[in-house]
Order: C-alpha cells, then structure tokens, then sequence
C-alpha cells in the first residue's frame, strides 16, 4: 500500500490526545477517545493487506502474523524488560508481583482481559498499573488474530463483493452490540474485542468503499472528520458511557479523514505532525510508565517534562527498536531466526517468575509480611447458597470456631487458622466481599440473604462453639464525621442496629463472640508506600500512613457506641489500635512488619499480632 501521509498525521492526533488526557486529563476531558482512532487506522490497513492478498491469491496468514509482530513485539518486549529491571529495585513486592503478572499478560496479548478482572480503566487503582495502556494492543493482536481466519474462511465460498457486504453488516451490528454491552455491562464493554471490533471493522470499510472525491469535497470531509475527532476529545469525559454509540463521533471521524485522502493537508502532513506519527506506536508505549511514576512521586506539576520525556523514549524506541530490519517470513522453520521472539519469551518467563515468586520478598530482608491470604477464594457451602470450593486449611476437623465478615476477615480467618492448627483446632470462615451484617432486616437483597443462611449456619453446628466478627465498620457508618453519640438515635444507624442484633443473637448461642474494632485506613496502598520511600531513597522499615488523632476521630462514633451498649459477658472487643498506632502515628509498616496487602485489608501479619489476645 502507498504511504499515507494523511494517516501518519492521523496517527499523531491519536497518540497527542492521549498522551495529554494522561498526564492532565483537564486539558483533554475525552482523550482516551484517541485509542478508538488508533483501532480505526488499523482496521484500515489490516483489511487493506488481507483483501489484496485474497484477490491476488496470494495471501498468507503466517506472514501477516509475522508482520503484525514484527510491529508490535519488539518494543513492546524492551519497555517489560526495562519496568522489571526498575522493578527489582524500586517497587515492593506486592507492585513487584502486579507488574510481573501485568507483564506477562501483556506479552501474550491477554492484559485486557486480566485488566477487567481487577478493576475498571477509570478507577483510582489505574495509576498502580504500570502497563495499564497495553490493554489496546492485547485487543487490537486479538483483532489481527482472528479477523484473518474469518475472512479467509468466508472467501471459499462468497465472492470478494459479497465479502464486503458481510463485513458491512457485521460492523452495524457490532455497533448495536457496543451500545447494548455498554449499557449492561460497561466495563467488560471498554475492555473487550466484541465490543471494539466494530472499529477496526469500519475502518476496513474506508478501504473496501473508497469515494472518489473532487478536492474541494476531500478538505470539506476532511475538516468534518477532524471537527468529529476534536470535539470528542473536548465533550466526552471518563463520565461518558464508553464505547457505546459515543464512541461513533471518534470513529466516524477517523473513517471521514482516510476517506478524504488528503496527502497534502496542512494538519494532517506537516512536518510535526508526521514525525510524532511515526513514533506514536513508541510514544503510546512509553507516555504511561511516565505518568504511573509521576503518581508515584507525587510529581503534580511536570507535565511539561514528562510529555518531552515520552516523546525522546518515543523517539529511541522508534530509532533503535522499530526500525529495525526483521525479515517477513511465512515460512515456519524460519520463525526460529526471528531473535526478538527469545527476547519476548524470556521477559514472558522473567514475569511470570516474578509472580510465582510473590514479588520476589527475598529483595527485603529488613520487611515481614504476610500479605494475602492463599485462600482468598474460598467460600463455604451455605445451604446451597453457595457452591461447594475446595477446601481451605482451615477447614479442618475438630472445628470449634467460625470467621464472619466481609472481605477484611479473610486474613484474619487464615492468621487465626494458623494459630489454631497448633493447637488442634479447626475453623470456618465466612467471608462474603461488601456485605455487612444484615441478619434482622427487611431488605431481603443478596446480601442478606448471604448473611441469614450464614448465621443460621453457625448458630446450627453445635461445634462451633466460638465466632469472630470482623467487617469495614467505618464504612458502612454512613454518618458525619462530626456526629456525636447522642445524635445517634436521631440520625439514626441501620448498620449498628443489625451489627447489635448479630453480636446478641450469636452470643446466646456460643461460648465466645469477639469483634474486632475498624483497621485503620492508609491514604495509599502499603505497595505504593513502600515504592514511593524506595524512589526516594528513603527509609522503608517505618512508613507512616494517618495520624492517630485522624484515626480516631473517624472512629468515634463506634468506639463511643460499643463502649456504651451494654453486650452479654461473653462478647470481647478486640482493639486493634495497638497493632498499627502509638501515639503519635498509625503505620502501613512498622518496625519492618508490613501491616497490609492494599490500602485497607490487614496482611495475615498484623491479624496475627493482634489475635495474640485472643489465641495465646
């Protein structure tokens, strides 16, 4: 295909507008859009290789997937092996085990899918993610992967015209499709290839029904085009419904400027615009590692720099990685001379070594830290509620306690298990993520009913003879950080209420109840806490995360609420200030102990101290 100047500069507006929603999404509200012009121009020149192949029958699948990564490998191979190695010395190991598996799903082409089971692209956890961006190269890899085999396949038996035809409808269904998965399901939406293809499928339509235009016409659909583009990076936010059919704006505008086919238009084919064209591949890969470091460093006012700094690695990695001359073979035997591929598969295999090994923990000597529990998944059978999982190691015989909470009891279930697999004993656990106790009530939701077949559950087995009770309290108090006890009654508190009525009924029925007091909450993950001291050289055996006094304060209410209920003989409070605070400060690592594995959930560390009062 003859080089495009206009898509080279087509290519620029993209990375630019990404680049800028990245580092300050102020001054681009709807930046992120320049990814979905990127899918455009692929699916452009994707169907431009593949049709041409097929009419010429000459076409070779194996050397389309070398070509594609030829493009996309190598550098994207050099940037995970330079965040591992910076890894090993500046990120703890809880970041250490994220970027390793982030790593690895980006080379295999898989961090979209991985990055929809952690969380949405939007949330505040993004800027933990050092590979966040490839997300776009695992879908547009899994486009070209796929979107060959289909049209080869339907070429047996339909002419080229009917092809064209099909891949028409097959984009407005896409389309419809996006809209509705949008709506039902958003993040799986913004993450997904069915909801995307769409994209990289009309831009294969600007190929295959070409307009020819007088010039006049071209600069009228061009500057339409670009009008469609801008204006989406300006009237669309992290707000908006995406992709569903905003996404159209975008996407209509990219398929409008490569169908003008304006070689010679001052925006599209000026000199700069032409040189960050060719390096946007290299930049896009290169801009969020920077931003993800910034965040790190608290650096709120080097957008300047860091946009340079994105453009100059954007320039090298271009330079020195993607020019590089990699031969297009669609011989088999001779992808073994293809010696970038070792490079992938040994950053693949450092990665996921990185992972397995848990961050590699062996880098700290000077920190102790549980982190997660290994059974985090587990669940317990309900009365059918729930499906039967395997069989935690705490699920032992001779069980004589149970673990009731949310997703905060779940280290402490393991922390306590140990302690009492020493002892003989086994224990239950009963862990349900953003469930507070709502046994008593007449909302019947999910969680309720979760939370009644689980107390009935525990009050049934006569073995169970001792409960501990541990959930986010301070979060589900939803009252003023000024409301004082006496205005308890007034503003009322459905949460304490059905807490009460656990604790009472449960201990009418058990030898012991223990409920453990809110966990102090630190501004950031204890991970970034310790990769911020790390970058600045700075101590990581103490690192403070709030005040005491703050802690307290956000606590009042409870502590006040607790002390004056009158509760039966047999309920203890267990007072976990102690672990994490003195006087002065609360700690995400103390003396070398790291107190956490996030911002919130204690490590199987600290649940281990402080159920020292309760399992001697």
């Amino acid at each position: 295909m003859k080089f495009r100047a206009d898509i080279n500069g087509l290519r620029a507006i993209a990375v630019i507008a990404v680049v800028l929603y990245h580092f300050n999404a102020a001054w681009m509200p709807g930046g992120f859009a320049g990814v979905d012009v990127f899918f455009v121009i692929s699916g452009f020149l994707m169907t431009g290789i593949i049709f041409r192949g097929i009419e010429q029958e000459n076409f070779s699948i194996l050397r389309f997937y070398v070509a594609r990564a030829n493009r996309i490998i190598p550098a994207l191979s050099a940037l995970c092996i330079v965040l591992l190695v910076f890894g090993w010395f500046y990120l703890s190991p809880v970041e250490y085990r994220s970027l390793g598996k982030h790593a690895a799903s980006s080379i295999s082409f898989l961090s979209n899918i991985i990055y929809l089971m952690e969380s949405g692209y939007f949330d505040a956890a993004s800027h933990e993610k050092w590979l966040l961006h490839t997300w776009s190269l695992s879908v547009e890899w899994q486009f070209y992967i796929i979107y060959p085999l289909i049209l080869v396949a339907i070429s047996k038996f339909m002419s080229v015209k009917a092809m064209k035809v099909t891949l028409l409808v097959g984009t407005v269904l896409g389309f419809l499709y996006s809209i509705y998965a949008t709506i039902s399901e958003p993040n799986s939406a913004y993450y997904l290839l069915p909801t995307r293809a769409w994209e990289m499928m009309i831009g294969g339509l600007a190929y295959l029904y070409p307009l020819a235009l007088q010039d006049k016409r071209k600069k009228l659909v061009e500057w339409f085009g670009l009008a469609l583009i801008v204006g989406s990076y300006f009237f669309i936010s992290k707000d908006s419904p995406w992709p569903g059919y905003l996404a159209a704006f975008p996407v209509l505008g990219a398929f409008l400027v490569i169908l003008a086919q304006r070689n010679d238009s001052l925006i599209t084919s000026n000199i700069i615009f032409q040189k960050l064209g060719a390096w946007s591949y290299s930049i896009y890969l290169w801009h969020w590692p920077l931003v993800v470091l910034a965040y790190n460093l608290e650096m709120k006012s080097w957008y300047i720099a860091g946009i340079g700094l994105s453009i100059t690695l954007g320039f090298f990695s271009w330079k020195f990685i993607e020019k590089m001359s990699i031969p297009v073979t669609g011989n088999w035997r001779q992808l073994l001379r293809l010696k970038y591929l070792y490079i992938a598969i040994g950053s693949l295999i450092c990665s996921v070594f990185v992972y397995t090994q848990n961050g590699l923990n062996i880098r700290f000597d000077n920190l102790s830290g549980g982190y997660k529990s290994p059974y985090r998944n587990c669940a317990v059978a309900i009365k059918g509620y729930q499906e039967p999982k395997e069989a935690c190691e705490y699920f032992g015989e001779n069980i004589s306690w149970a673990v009731l909470g949310d997703s905060h009891s779940i280290e402490l279930a393991y922390g306590l298990a140990k302690k009492l697999k020493k002892k003989g004993t086994g224990l239950k656990q009963f862990s349900y993520q953003g469930c507070f106790p709502n046994y008593f009530t007449e909302n019947y939701d999910s969680c309720t009913r979760w939370y009644t077949n689980a107390l009935e559950y525990i009050i049934g087995d006569k073995s169970i003879e001792n409960v501990v009770i541990s959930h986010r309290l301070s979060r589900h108090v939803d009252l003023p950080l000024g409301t004082s006890y006496n205005e308890l009654s007034t503003k009322g508190s459905n949460s304490l209420s059905t807490l009460d009525n656990t604790i009472i009924t449960l201990s009418k029925h058990k030898k012991n109840v223990y409920v453990v007091y809110p966990i102090p909450e630190v501004t950031n993950t204890v991970g970034t806490l310790i990769t911020r001291n790390l970058l600045r050289h700075r101590d990581i055996s103490d690192i403070i995360s709030i005040p005491s006094k703050q802690y307290l304060a956000q606590n009042k209410l409870l502590i006040e609420h607790f002390t004056n209920t009158k509760y039966p003989s047999n309920v203890t409070f267990i007072d976990v200030k102690n672990t994490f605070c003195d006087l002065e400060y609360c700690y995400a690592v103390r003396a070398g102990q790291i107190l956490y594995f996030d911002g919130d959930h204690p490590s199987i560390l600290a649940t281990s101290i402080f159920l020292d009062s309760v399992i001697d």
